[in-house]
C-alpha cells in the first residue's frame, strides 16, 4: 500500500486510472470501515482510502481533539485489505488557506435530524467530501448506511453537481447485540457498552409495530424516547421518516405503503450514538 500525504503525489499515483473506488474515513478504523473497503473493491480498481479528521464538521463543543488517532494500526488494517493508496493529508495540505467556499445542503434536508442537533455538520461533511472527490476523482465512492442522512446528502450533492462518481451504500455492520459499529463506541464504559444495544432494540421494536399495522407514529416515537430515558439515555430524536427524502410521514404515505425508516440519536454517558433501521 502506498501512503501519500499531498494532493500532487496522490494525482501522480492515480494518473490514468479510470475505475478508482474511494472510501473516505476519519481513521480509527474498525470492521465496519473494512467492510467498506471490500465493497469498494467490487465496484472499482484500484481502491483508495483517505484518513482525515475534518475539523469543519465538528461543532465548538464536540470532540475534535479527543477523536482517536490510530494511524499505524489503521495502515496495517488497510494494507491487509489490499488498499492501493492511502491519502493521509494534514490540515494545511487539504486546507492551505481558509476554506471560504463551502457546500451548503438544502435546509429541508441538511437542517433536520442530525443537522438540527449539530448545526453546520453537513456543511463540513459536504465541503470535505467534494474536495476529496476533486483530489481522488473516483468512479465510485462507498458510504455506510449507518449515517443514512449523510449518505443521502452526499448522493444528492453528486447528482446536482453532475459529478461522475457513483455513491455506493454499504449495510451497517453490527456487534452481536445489534450495536452499530462506530469509532465513538470506544468511549463507552463497560457498563455503558452493556447497555448500548438497547438503542437498536428500540428500532427493532418500532419496525415491528409499524409492520404490524401501528399508525400512531408520534406515539411510537414518544414511547421509545421515554423507554430510553428511563434506562439512563438522553435521546435527541427517535424519528420515523420517508426513506426517499426524510420528510415526516403522512396518512397518504402510510396508505400507499411508502418505504419508511426510523432514525435515532441518543447520548449514553458522554457518548452520542446514532443508528437507523429501514421499515
Amino acid at each position: 500500500m502506498k501512503i501519500v500525504t499531498s494532493v500532487e503525489a496522490l494525482r501522480d499515483q492515480l494518473r490514468g486510472q479510470l475505475r478508482t473506488a474511494f472510501v473516505p474515513t476519519m481513521g480509527n478504523l474498525h470492521e465496519g470501515h473494512l467492510s467498506l473497503m471490500r465493497l469498494a473493491a467490487r465496484h472499482g480498481d484500484p481502491v483508495v482510502a483517505s484518513i482525515f479528521v475534518n475539523r469543519l464538521q465538528f461543532g465548538p463543543n464536540e470532540d475534535f481533539d479527543k477523536y482517536p488517532r490510530t494511524f499505524e494500526d489503521d495502515c496495517e488494517k488497510l494494507s491487509k485489505e489490499g488498499v492501493y493508496v492511502l491519502f493521509a493529508p494534514d490540515e494545511h495540505e487539504l486546507y492551505p488557506e481558509p476554506q471560504e467556499y463551502r457546500v451548503s445542503p438544502p435546509s429541508d434536508l441538511g437542517d433536520i435530524l442530525e443537522g438540527e442537533f449539530r448545526p453546520g455538520f453537513f456543511v463540513g461533511v459536504t465541503t470535505v467530501v467534494l474536495k476529496l472527490f476533486s483530489c481522488v476523482q473516483p468512479r465510485a465512492a462507498v458510504f455506510g448506511k449507518k449515517d443514512y442522512q449523510q449518505l443521502m446528502i452526499v448522493r444528492n450533492m453528486c447528482r446536482q453537481f453532475a459529478l461522475p462518481t457513483e455513491i455506493v451504500a454499504a449495510e451497517t455492520v453490527r456487534a452481536a447485540d445489534g450495536l452499530a459499529l462506530s469509532s465513538r463506541n470506544g468511549f463507552l464504559s463497560a457498563r455503558e457498552r452493556s447497555e448500548a444495544g438497547s438503542l437498536f432494540a428500540e428500532l427493532l421494536a418500532i419496525q415491528a409495530e409499524v409492520r404490524g399495522g401501528a399508525r400512531d407514529l408520534a406515539g411510537l416515537e414518544a414511547a421509545s424516547r421515554a423507554r430510553l430515558a428511563a434506562r439512563g439515555w438522553i435521546p435527541d430524536y427517535i424519528a420515523i421518516r420517508r426513506r426517499v427524502d426524510l420528510k415526516p410521514v403522512g396518512a397518504q404515505d402510510l396508505a400507499r405503503g411508502e418505504p419508511l425508516l426510523v432514525l435515532a440519536a441518543a447520548r449514553l454517558g458522554s457518548t452520542r450514538l446514532i443508528d437507523n433501521l429501514e421499515i
